[in-house]
């Protein structure tokens, strides 16, 4: 590959009236003259820097590393020198087959010189054909993502060194004017506009996660329709994943229009966001079959079909607890699909477990299972808690004990006769329980509350 050198010379750091110190002076005044494969050349001497390279601060500990792609390997290469006044590593190779193999995670920047046009033309009609005189470049960038990408060109042949840019690659240089200053500048440039390229791409592939976990966590933490309802509606969710905002649990809550309140909650087994997307769909299918008329056995068999056309593995399942709540506000009718029963408490009594006896078996466990609806007598004036396992399955102190349904049951007992309601009572219970736990919970949280005065 001609690379001509117009002035045989050691290039330095703008900055530098001459080598950093005498190891580096020493190494500046040996010839270059790289073969096939690895040519690291000698270190300068110059004190290594702790920086971390992932970090995208100061230099690199072990200094630049520079991959040469052309037809002639063996024609001389200036000097080049990195920030830190050391001599940039260099490898060569005389094709992309060679280059692929040469390309390991140690090498910073490429150096690509692209052939004459008259050597990348091709039959059109060719299927093999890259169909454009940059095939090689594209090549590069694509097995080299990580990597800056410098082409080499000749000055007749500016315009296709602009397409080269416009392509992907970081710069251009021109044969006829590169030495030693030219080439360890651009390729210091190139790999500082390479790491400002990557950290734009995981800056902006980071926002979109971020919208992409909100509008799921929309869909998750729905907005009750309760218009025309004299019942108070309160919630609670936490993820349990560290920095996570999804979890498995759902629920929702909405009126009919023949003055019926129903609410649901349920958790599907699992961490992430796929399963809180099938807890989306979930919730979603339960307020559409709900607004249909369905309610008990019947919507809950349905639900367990989407489960299973939705779910990634057979071995997914969903619990669940739905409550119809007459028009009057008296009663209720209650279904458990292998969920924890809700907690009721009455206007002058103690908090209490409504029965779990008559639950069936959670969604996605059995084909032909059935869930029966259960009548619970409310009253007038009650309160309704209605919670996923992440509430009761947290730890008491150092030990294995778990808190359990009746450590939860006095809990919010004690809460509530210090006059706690609403958000405050359900913020104030999960917060007691984080702190039993001795910190934050491993497992999803989600809390509803329905209360009628």
């Amino acid at each position: 590959m001609p690379v001509p050198v117009p002035h045989q010379r050691t290039a330095v750091l703008p900055h530098q009236a001459g080598p950093v110190d005498d190891a580096c002076a020493d190494a500046a005044q040996e010839a270059v003259a790289p073969v096939a494969g690895d040519a690291f050349l000698q270190d300068t001497g110059v004190p290594v820097l702790d920086e971390d390279p992932a970090s995208g601060h100061g230099a690199l500990p072990q200094g630049l590393t520079l991959l040469l792609i052309g037809e002639d390997p063996n024609s001389p290469v200036p000097d080049m020198w990195d920030w830190a006044g050391r001599r940039v590593r260099l490898r060569t190779a005389r094709n992309l087959t060679e280059a692929e193999r040469l390309l390991t995670d140690d090498v910073h920047c490429i150096l690509l010189d692209l052939a004459p046009p008259e050597h990348t033309e091709c039959d059109a009609a060719d299927a093999d054909c890259p169909g454009d005189e940059l095939g090689a470049l594209r090549e590069v960038l694509r097995m080299a993502p990580a990597q800056a990408v410098l082409v080499l060109t000749s000055e007749t042949d500016a315009e296709r060194a602009a397409d080269a840019v416009r392509v992907g690659a970081q710069d251009y240089l021109f044969r006829d004017e590169l030495d030693g200053a030219v080439l360890s500048r651009a390729v210091r440039y190139a790999v500082e506009r390479k790491r400002a390229d990557l950290a734009q791409r995981q800056l902006t592939e980071s926002r979109m996660l971020a919208q992409e976990n909100a509008r799921l966590e929309r869909g998750l933490l729905p907005t009750p329709l309760l218009d025309g309802s004299d019942l108070r509606f309160a919630a609670c969710y936490r993820p349990g994943r560290s920095r996570a905002l999804l979890g498995g649990d759902f629920y929702d809550t909405v009126r009919t229009p023949d003055g019926t309140v129903h609410a649901m909650i349920g958790d599907v087994c699992g961490h992430g966001p796929d399963e809180a997307a099938l807890g989306v769909e979930l919730r979603i299918a339960w307020r559409a079959l709900t607004f249909a008329g369905l309610c008990g056995d019947e919507l809950l068999s349905t639900l367990q079909k989407v489960l299973e056309h939705e779910r990634s593995d057979d071995e997914i399942f969903a619990t669940l607890c739905t409550v119809d709540i007459s028009p009057d506000g008296r009663r209720a009718g209650l279904c458990l699909a292998g969920h924890p029963a809700p907690l009721l408490a009455r206007a002058g009594r103690p908090p209490r477990l409504l029965p779990y006896e008559f639950g069936g078996p959670a969604l996605g466990l059995l084909p032909n299972a059935r869930w029966p609806r259960r009548q619970v007598e409310l009253g007038g004036s009650w309160s309704l808690m209605m919670y996923t396992d992440g509430l009761i399955e947290g730890r008491i102190g150092e030990g294995n004990q778990r808190l359990g349904q009746d450590g939860m049951t006095e809990l919010v007992s004690r809460q509530m006769a210090a006059g706690l309601r609403g958000e405050e009572l359900l913020d104030a219970s999960v917060r007691e329980v984080r702190d039993l736990n001795g910190g934050e919970l491993t497992d999803d949280v989600a809390v509803l509350l329905l209360d009628r005065r």
